[in-house]
């Protein structure tokens, strides 16, 4: 007889949602939800507990939110009034080879982490979740454009800074939509890249030239890339939309003083798509505790 994995998912945003319903029709799974007593018990079909009730020795996989565990130890739960602490010892009870995984590294997990033998994996730095994860970010950006800007998307210059992940899906959904898209980079082969794909590609020292016409720019690169200097080019009624993680890559202080309209749009899948973004999840982390077996 098989033994049940033993999963426990702590705090959490919509995504989860989809996450849980995708792991609960696996009957190898047992799983225990922490922060989640606003949901009808019923709802989801799983045992909803408190954090002091898990005892982590007992515990195949961990789950924690997207945004990790801060450094006082909260999760974050949206379907949760009460705040979820774990103590500094909580970790120190897991098995070692426990599955945990996070949407991203923190300070918090590192300390915690470090010196246990389990396997820790920040969803949001693999490929195949950020290349998944590029397409509801991208529509994102869209909806935000077109809410935003004073100008029509067909026939506006945009600016996509970075061509990785997010900047090629970025890049390719506003050429289809009719806009004139140009790509800042920093490698000479990237340069390349963007022309073979149909953009405007140029370095990025070079920027001031492309901020002083363009309409709309999004930045997709997770260091400061719109300074004093840059944000002096912008016309009044340009758009920034920032996708970079935070602290972004936008100096949004001297942005504001300027009265320039900026966006700083962090976790756009969870917004826009929790469905979407809830699946990509799900399967990824369903085939990982597999692998892991």
């Amino acid at each position: 007889m098989t033994l049940k994995k033993q999963i426990a998912i702590i705090g959490g945003d919509a995504r989860y949602l989809e996450l849980i319903k995708k792991l609960i029709s696996n009957p190898n799974y047992q799983i225990q939800l922490i922060g989640y007593e606003q949901l009808d018990q019923g709802f989801l079909g799983v045992q909803y507990t408190d954090l002091d009730e898990v005892s982590p020795e007992t515990l195949d996989v961990v789950i924690l939110p997207i945004t990790g565990v801060e450094n006082d130890g909260q999760v974050k739960s949206i379907f949760s009034n009460q705040p979820i602490i774990l103590p500094n010892d909580w970790f120190e009870g897991i098995k070692n080879n426990t599955i945990v995984f996070s949407g991203i590294t923190t300070s918090y997990l590192e300390e915690n982490l470090s010196n246990r033998e389990v396997t820790f994996i920040p969803m949001m730095e693999r490929d195949d979740v950020a290349i998944y994860n590029s397409v509801p970010t991208a529509e994102g950006a869209i909806l935000l454009a077109l809410q935003h800007m004073k100008t029509t998307l067909h026939d506006s210059n945009v600016v996509v800074l970075g061509l990785g992940r997010v900047g090629l899906t970025v890049a390719d959904k506003f050429t289809k939509l009719g806009a004139n898209v140009s790509v800042g980079v920093r490698k000479a082969g990237d340069i390349a890249k963007a022309s073979a794909l149909g953009y405007n590609g140029f370095h990025l020292s070079e920027l001031t030239a492309y901020t002083k016409k363009c309409n709309l720019l999004i930045n997709t690169i997770p260091v400061l890339m719109l300074d004093k200097a840059e944000l002096n080019t912008f016309t009044a009624d340009a758009l920034i939309i920032d996708l970079a993680s935070k602290p972004g890559g936008v100096d949004f202080d001297y942005a504001k003083k300027r009265g320039l309209n900026t966006i700083h749009a962090l976790g756009l899948p969870a917004k826009v798509a929790p469905k979407t973004a809830g699946e990509i999840l799900a399967n990824v982390i369903d085939q990982l505790i597999t692998d892991h077996q």
